[in-house]
């Protein structure tokens, strides 16, 4: 097409043949100019380290006293020693080449803490606690709020809004909540995650002397806790959840609310849709008798619209887990409850 144009410009002139064709006029004439090829060069100029030099630096970078050391602060300390052996990208590159551009400090590695392995059955078996913030009226200033959850029931068994967050007041909530739904010793684990109230010496002698057992979480493990930070995550997320708090009456006010709706009126999609009151205090034969009744009705009126035969009534689990062991035999699907 070029060679086209080529010829009928020396006729009509290159702009009306690259117009008749349809060319673009620049497209054209770049066609025209030679196209210009650069010799290969060699990337490094001749300025790449020799295979002895590499050898030298990977020897400093074996140093003893550089094994806990950063490369950049390798680089640093040879600079100040009055050696340049090469630049900080290099010794990486040298490094990677070898296969050891890896974590050369002596970082502070966590004990494997044992992984949490907790069943509840039944109300009042396994509890969980938190401690979370609010905030007060001024930036800076916060309200503590502590919650105990039963992880069977979601249930909230006890709670306190304070102005700070401390052991002994930890102790005073834990005690007066065992008090309040009567545990016995011996039949109630308490979990928490790390925190300072959670692991102080007081709280581990308040549950000695209650024959409660005591666990935590691993260390940065939330799931380990998850039904507490659940807890939290459905009160902080509430449309009427304010930005900041004007008084500690103002929290105490706000949590006594929410724990009534959570309690009674928040159907929980962890517990086939009942209220943690309903699973916590045995009323889900009562709630079930009342759902089946409404869908035997339906289904009796209306029988074409349930074309997989008449509903069921899904109850809530019978076994909860925190952190349910690999090797424990699946658990089989909740019993339903017909309809009709």
């Amino acid at each position: 097409m070029i060679a086209i144009v080529r010829d009928a410009a020396t006729v009509v002139g290159e702009r009306a043949a690259c117009h008749a064709l349809g060319i673009p006029r620049s497209s054209y004439r770049r066609s025209l100019e030679p196209r210009c090829t650069h010799p290969t060069r060699r990337r490094s100029g001749g300025r790449a380290l020799s295979r002895v030099e590499r050898e030298r630096v990977l020897s400093m970078m074996h140093e003893e006293r550089f094994a806990d050391l950063a490369v950049p602060q390798v680089h640093a300390i040879l600079l100040e020693e009055g050696v340049h052996p090469c630049s900080v990208r290099t010794m990486y590159r040298i490094l990677d080449a070898a296969g050891e551009n890896v974590e050369r400090r002596n970082v502070r590695h966590y004990i494997d803490a044992v992984k949490p392995e907790l069943l509840a059955t039944r109300p009042n078996e396994v509890w969980s606690w938190d401690i979370t913030k609010l905030r007060g009226p001024t930036k800076w200033t916060y309200f503590y709020l502590y919650v105990i959850i039963d992880i069977f029931s979601r249930n909230i068994v006890g709670w306190m809004v304070a102005t700070r967050e401390s052991k002994a007041l930890a102790v005073k909530l834990i005690g007066e909540t065992c008090a309040k739904h009567d545990i016995t010793p011996g039949t109630l684990t308490l979990h928490a995650d790390r925190g300072s109230s959670m692991t102080s010496k007081p709280v581990a002698f308040l549950c000695a002397d209650l024959g409660v057992t005591k666990t935590h979480s691993r260390p940065y493990q939330s799931n380990d806790n998850a039904y507490s930070e659940s807890n939290f995550k459905t009160l902080k997320y509430r449309p009427e959840f304010p930005d900041r708090f004007g008084c500690i009456e103002d929290a105490r006010a706000f949590v006594r609310d929410f724990v009534d709706w959570y309690n009674r009126e928040h159907h929980h999609s962890g517990l086939a849709m009942f209220t943690p009151h309903d699973v916590h205090y045995g009323l889900v034969d009562e709630k079930i008798a009342i759902r089946a009744a409404a869908l035997r009705d339906a289904y009796e009126r209306n029988p074409e619209r349930f074309p997989h035969g008449p509903p069921t009534i899904k109850r809530p689990p019978t076994e909860v887990w925190i952190n349910k062991p690999n090797n424990h035999p699946a658990a089989y699907p909740q019993p339903e409850s017909p309809a009709h």
